[in-house]
C-alpha cells in the first residue's frame, strides 16, 4: 500500500514486479515511467468517455445526473482516456461523503474482478465530453438557487478535506453541511459561521480518483 505520490518511485515498482498497480483515489499524474512497469489502474465516477477531467462527482449533480458509473481504466498520459476493463452503476444519493465511500466499495470489488478474471481493456467509445476541475470559489452558493439547487450543492461539497458551501453575510462566511430533505419539503442543514478568509485548498474530485 503506497499512500504518499514521493512513496510511487521507479526503484519501488520494480522491486514489487506487480502484475497491476490499483489507485483507487489518487489526484495526482503518474509519471509514464510507472505506467510502462505494470498496468496502472485507476477509478472514475463516470461513464467514460463522458466527464472525462476534474470534479466529475460535482459535475455530475449540477448537470442534474442522479445515477452514474464507476469506470475502471488503464491509465496513460492522457487524462482519462485509457481503455476500459469494467464498469459498474451507483446512485448519487446522499452527502459527498457518502458518496466517495459508496463509490470505494464498488472500486475494491472491481479490484478483485480484475484480479480473477484479468480483463483485457476495451479501448472507450461514444462521445467525448471534458468536465473542468471546480475551484474553492465556486464552492459559494449561486445567487437566486432553487430549493433543490440549493440542496444538491451543499450535499455535493460535503465530504473530508474540500471547500464547504458557503454564504457570506457582511464580513461573516456560513459554511453549509448535512443538509436535509424533510417530508414536508423542507431543507435543514448545519451552519457553522466564521470569518470570510478566502480558501485556497485546491478542487477536488480530479481525473484519478
Amino acid at each position: 500500500m503506497i499512500t504518499s505520490p514521493e512513496d510511487l518511485t521507479v526503484q519501488t515498482v520494480k522491486a514489487l514486479q506487480p502484475r497491476y498497480i490499483f489507485f483507487p483515489h489518487w489526484s495526482r499524474r503518474v509519471p509514464d515511467a510507472i505506467l510502462d512497469i505494470a498496468e496502472c489502474v485507476c477509478f472514475h465516477m463516470t461513464d467514460l468517455p463522458y466527464g472525462r477531467g476534474g470534479s466529475p462527482l460535482q459535475n455530475l449533480i449540477i448537470a442534474g445526473h442522479t445515477e452514474t458509473v464507476v469506470s475502471a481504466l488503464r491509465m496513460e498520459t492522457g487524462l482519462d482516456t485509457g481503455p476500459i476493463y469494467l464498469k459498474r452503476p451507483m446512485n448519487l444519493d446522499g452527502r459527498a461523503q457518502d458518496i466517495y465511500e459508496r463509490a470505494a466499495e464498488i472500486a475494491f470489488g472491481m479490484i478483485g474482478n480484475i484480479v480473477q478474471d484479468q480483463p483485457v481493456p476495451v479501448p472507450q467509445s461514444g462521445e467525448v465530453t471534458v468536465f473542468e476541475r471546480r475551484m474553492p470559489a465556486e464552492s459559494e452558493l449561486p445567487a437566486g438557487a432553487s430549493m433543490q439547487q440549493f440542496y444538491d450543492h451543499v450535499r455535493m461539497l460535503d465530504a473530508d478535506g474540500y471547500p464547504r458551501a458557503f454564504v457570506n453575510h457582511g464580513n461573516l462566511r456560513m459554511e453549509l453541511s448535512e443538509a436535509r430533505q424533510t417530508s414536508t419539503g423542507e431543507i435543514t442543514a448545519r451552519v457553522s459561521v466564521c470569518g470570510p478568509a478566502s480558501s485556497s485548498a485546491p478542487g477536488k474530485g480530479g481525473g484519478k480518483n
